[in-house]
């Protein structure tokens, strides 16, 4: 998996297998919600 940086309010994520594939993204909020649950610690995989 691959995160992007650098545009401010998006956050595009991909499978770094295939890097000419298709990405997913994110509002930054929601992907710093996501990010802070993980790192809780309380999650289930």
């Amino acid at each position: 998996m691959e995160v992007a940086d650098g545009l401010p309010d998006l956050i595009p994520v991909r499978d770094s297998k295939v890097p000419g594939g298709p990405a997913l993204v994110f509002p930054a909020g929601s992907w710093a919600a996501f990010i802070g649950e993980l790192k809780t610690g309380r999650h289930r995989a």
